[in-house]
């Protein structure tokens, strides 16, 4: 489970509120249901504090109890929701993106940070099937996807040495990037081209390009791709076809993110991914 970087010791941490959001966040596609023990596990609390944070839950609302073991309930989505309708996402990206989906055909998605994955934001997808599925909540690791390696190549260097140095490159195909030397080579093409295309890497028959989407001050507080499946259109075409129209859906999503300067807060946080020419 991807956790979030814990702040330095200040005071107004509720440690009480971390767990609780460390065991929310232990369910997931793979963990639907969980016993106790297997919620403790997952988030390193001891078996106590973890049954005292699900019985909250519980209570609350959030997680349902079938026999011995754990799921959760709908009302968990009032959050997502919450995020979606106030900082107008349908404005802001949706728009941009159906565009790109109705001209090429590809599923499109915009995506952010967190931690050592990426977490998609919005997607527009198409009727074709492929094999890894997205959808908004969905995560990926960051460095075998084409978004990933784009918001990361945009970072400054401090920020980009942090994360080679601690995170576990996982190998999906033979094509996913596992040597960090190979990978810091190919942050720093993204970052000269402009984007990151990705030809299984995450899967076989999957391939993709990115590109970084730009605030007012040059940071990225986000990244958009096409991505489709390698028997409709090979690596080369879609980096000629598509490179141009997603530079152009980025403008234009920046554009909409300069009337809308608290969702570019929102998606930078407190870490600005910065760039500068």
């Amino acid at each position: 489970m991807s956790r979030p970087p814990k702040p330095d010791k200040d005071p107004e941490y509720l440690s009480t509120l971390e767990r609780g959001l460390a065991v929310l966040r232990a369910f997931n596609q793979n963990n639907p249901e969980m016993q106790l023990s297997e919620v403790a596990a997952i988030t390193d609390l001891s078996p106590a504090v973890a049954r005292r944070c699900l019985n909250t839950l519980v209570q609350l609302g959030y997680v349902a109890k079938h026999g011995r073991r754990f799921l959760l309930r709908p009302e968990v989505l009032v959050f997502g929701s919450a995020f979606m309708s106030s900082m107008n996402l349908e404005t802001v990206a949706l728009p941009a993106l159906q565009r790109l989906r109705d001209e090429t055909g590809d599923s499109s998605s915009m995506a952010v940070l967190s931690g050592h994955e990426i977490l998609y934001v919005a997607h527009v997808s198409t009727n074709r099937h492929i094999r890894v599925s997205a959808n908004v909540g969905t995560r990926f690791p960051l460095h075998a996807t084409s978004l990933g390696k784009v918001l990361l190549a945009f970072q400054g260097e401090a920020a980009i040495e942090a994360y080679l140095k601690g995170a576990v490159l996982t190998q999906f195909t033979e094509r996913t990037i596992t040597d960090v030397a190979a990978l810091r080579e190919r942050l720093a093409q993204t970052r000269a081209r402009g984007f990151d295309s990705a030809l299984d890497e995450l899967d076989y028959g999957i391939v993709s390009v990115a590109v970084p989407v730009f605030d007012k001050d040059r940071r990225v507080p986000c990244a958009i791709n096409c991505s489709t499946t390698t028997s409709r259109i090979s690596q080369e075409e879609l980096i000629a076809a598509r490179v141009p129209l997603l530079q152009q859906a980025a403008r234009e999503i920046r554009a909409a993110l300069l009337k809308h300067p608290f969702l570019a807060h929102s998606l930078t946080g407190s870490v600005f991914f910065e760039y500068r020419t």
